[in-house]
């Protein structure tokens, strides 16, 4: 009897539900409705079909608070063995990127969290975005973990012919093993957007070529409903319904079962040495913007070639630390904060800094959630509400590891350190109140800015880049199909004309960039950033020249605009920017004078401006806004306004986290203030997204020998209501 089961053909199915730290509210309740739901009732419909289920940590909690209906279903399923619960890290990061010590917290935390809920122990993990490296066994196997699942590429890559992908195999590291199966992307291509027919039609073909075989699938559960026009597709006109009749239906000849179970009933292939590697569209997203159009041109030449299409392969996962900075410095505030948690572990701690030290663990694992940390098709490191939540996590939890390593003391402490890893020295200036990162090799300009009583980052911003996908934009013509295509496949557009905000920043959003430009530039230029800033000034190279204990001074020599006098010397400007910090309980200054000097040099007139970035979020909620002498303005707001009318002073506020900053510019002409925002994908289409506001203090200026220019701007920042702020220890 056993030998009879053991020869039909296996499918293993392995849907996976993840929903992000920090999501709208709305957004859960919505893919609840349209995705989760529906696919467990629909589930539950058919016992025959028996798969593996992962849900991440965010979306349990959720579940758990919102929806205990959904655990009863879930319960159902894992009492009648239809239903495997996998395990992973809890907080879904990319396992690969975070510290040893983390990876077995998240795989840990998932399996308690399992056994407490649901009485079982999960043998198996989801991997995130199935990114895999060479070292992940043995951070899979020394966690308990005894399989997991990635794609067909990664065996494609690792020299493996297609006929060989019909079983599981064994990889291994450091002498620690884990089985692993080889998810067919034919069939995440196949469900749901293709005939149910076709589908089984696909795995009765396979059957036959490969008696006994198996065929693996894993993919995202919102495919199932929660993906543009999915919902009517999988369920009312019943879809879903149909596809797991005719799983059951195929019950001669086709076995549908658990990871788990299979496994156990069945033994590994053999070895698999596998690469680095993810998903495909994964590894085609990591590539730079022209390299990407041209890899994509390349596998549209050879899409019906898939001998040569299994040696085409994108970058690594790792390629969107370089891709995006943004993405890179939440990393390495990631790692820095996971460094500090780890130098406790050996430190005898009382109660109540244990405690203390268990919150941070906490909120960092919650900061490693993987999805703001990259961008394919959805929002990912461009959805400011999901990166911002990530800043807060690791906010919170670097403010408790340093009142645990310095006590609740007043005082600001700076550090010199290569922050974000690029091999070059920042400014890590820190205190109750706040953390400023500056960075001497980009202008001087400071990175980010946080309030820590609040857990509130003030800059996050995003630089405006080309992408791939914005030439498609252009291109785009209106039409419609009667087919459900694949969310690679589709373009759509939330409002017309968009392309018309296709602009690319020069440099990097940060704060506090110095901009010397022509005198007849204006605001509609500086809008459309045509401003024609002097580079070097602006991007360049600043040397420390002072790091005291409430203040850093920087200094950069930069060629005049027509500085080059034939047979002479080089006529040059130097700028020396001096930061200093007044911190108190609940919040602090931050002051910039900038002084600008020149010799020999002939008189030019022309404008200078500082520029500070702030982001809070989104441009049109009545809880944030400018204020000014003459009301409340839309963080949308984009206005050239005279400094004297607003007293040189302009305030930002935003309710809603309890914050308020403001910026002042003592005998500037005018403040420049514009929305920054990008074009990016979603699963609804190409659709505009506020990164913030630029503030550009400007002033007039005389560029001749002997007549030095000094400017200040200076930036307070405190909680809106004092009276409500509540503690990131709460």
């Amino acid at each position: 009897m056993r030998g009879s089961k053991l020869a039909k053909f296996s499918l293993v199915l392995l849907i996976h539900g993840h929903q992000p730290v920090g999501n709208f509210d709305a957004v859960l309740e919505e893919t609840y409705r349209r995705s989760y739901l529906p696919f467990i009732e629909c589930l539950l419909r058919h016992p025959g079909v028996r798969l593996g289920l992962h849900y991440s940590g965010p979306l349990l909690e959720w579940c758990e608070q919102r929806h205990p209906e959904f655990f009863r279903h879930l319960q159902e399923l894992t009492s009648r063995t239809q239903v495997e619960l996998v395990g992973g890290g809890f907080y879904e990061p990319i396992l690969v990127s975070i510290p040893p010590e983390d990876q077995a917290r998240q795989i840990q935390l998932m399996r308690d969290y399992l056994r407490a809920k649901f009485g079982r122990e999960p043998e198996g993990a989801w991997l995130a975005e199935r990114v895999w490296e060479p070292q992940v066994p043995y951070a899979l196997a020394s966690a308990g973990v005894r399989y997991t699942l990635v794609d067909d590429v990664h065996f494609l890559a690792a020299g493996f012919e297609p006929e060989q992908l019909h079983a599981d195999y064994v990889a291994e590291d450091r002498g620690l093993t884990v089985r692993v199966f080889p998810g067919l992307k034919a069939l995440r291509y196949l469900l749901p957007f293709r005939p149910c027919e076709e589908a089984i039609g696909f795995l009765r073909e396979s059957a036959q070529r490969y008696p006994g075989g198996m065929a693996a699938m894993g993919d995202d559960c919102e495919k199932f409903g929660a993906w543009p026009e999915t919902y009517d597709h999988c369920y009312r006109d019943g879809w879903l319904d149909r596809f797991f009749a005719a799983l059951e239906e195929s019950a001669e000849w086709l076995a549908v079962k658990p990871p788990g179970e299979y496994i156990r009933e069945h033994q590994p292939r053999g070895r698999a040495d596998l690469p680095t590697a993810s998903y495909s569209e994964m590894m085609e997203w990591a590539l730079p913007t022209k390299v990407r159009r041209d890899f994509h041109a390349i596998c549209q030449e050879f899409a019906n070639r898939p001998d040569v299409q299994r040696f085409l392969r994108g970058g690594p996962w790792r390629a969107f630390f370089s891709k995006y900075p943004e993405s890179n410095l939440l990393h390495k505030k990631m790692l820095r904060v996971s460094e500090k948690h780890r130098s406790f572990a050996s430190k005898r701690l009382s109660e109540e800094r244990s405690a203390k030290h268990t919150r941070a663990q906490k909120h960092l694992l919650r900061g490693q959630c993987n999805d703001a940390y990259w961008h394919g098709v959805f929002g990912g490191i461009y959805a400011p509400h999901l990166r911002t939540e990530l800043w807060r996590e690791l906010i919170r939890a670097e403010t408790l590891l340093d009142e645990l390593g310095r006590g609740r003391a007043a005082g600001v402490h700076m550090e010199q350190t290569d922050f974000d890893g690029d091999g070059r020295e920042e400014v890590y200036v820190t205190s109750r109140s706040l953390a400023a990162l500056f960075r001497p090799a980009d202008g001087g300009t400071l990175m980010s800015l946080d309030f820590r009583p609040g857990a509130v980052t003030l800059v996050n911003s995003m630089q405006r880049r080309p992408e791939a996908y914005h030439r498609r934009l252009r291109e785009a013509s209106s039409g419609a199909s009667g087919q459900v295509a694949s969310i690679h496949d589709q373009v759509r557009c939330k409002e017309d004309g968009l392309e018309r905000f296709l602009r690319y920043d020069r440099w990097p959003r940060n704060a506090f960039r110095l901009l010397l430009f022509p005198a007849d530039k204006t605001f509609k230029d500086y809008e459309e950033l045509k401003l024609e800033e002097n580079p070097v000034l602006a991007s360049g190279t600043y040397a420390l020249l002072e790091n005291g204990p409430t203040s850093i001074s920087l200094e950069c020599e930069v060629p005049c605009p027509d500085g080059a006098d034939a047979g002479g010397p080089l006529e040059r400007l130097r700028c020396t920017k001096r930061f200093s910090f007044a911190s108190g309980r609940k919040g602090y200054d931050l002051h910039c004078t900038s002084r600008l000097s020149c010799a020999n040099v002939q008189a030019r007139s022309a404008l200078l401006g500082v520029e500070v970035v702030l982001n809070f979020l989104t441009p049109r909620e009545p809880n944030r806004y400018f204020e000014i002498p003459a009301g409340r303005r839309a963080l949308g707001w984009s206005t050239a306004i005279s400094a004297a009318e607003i007293g040189s002073r302009l305030r930002v506020v935003d309710e809603w986290q309890n914050v308020a900053a403001t910026v002042e510019a003592p005998c500037a002409r005018e403040l420049w203030i514009a929305p920054i925002e990008t074009i990016s994908e979603s699963e609804e289409g190409f659709e505009r997204v506020y990164q913030g506001s630029q503030i550009l203090a400007v002033w007039p200026v005389e560029l001749a020998a002997g007549k030095p220019w000094t400017g200040e701007v200076s930036l307070r920042v405190e909680a809106a209501r004092p009276a409500d702020l509540h503690s990131h220890r709460e």
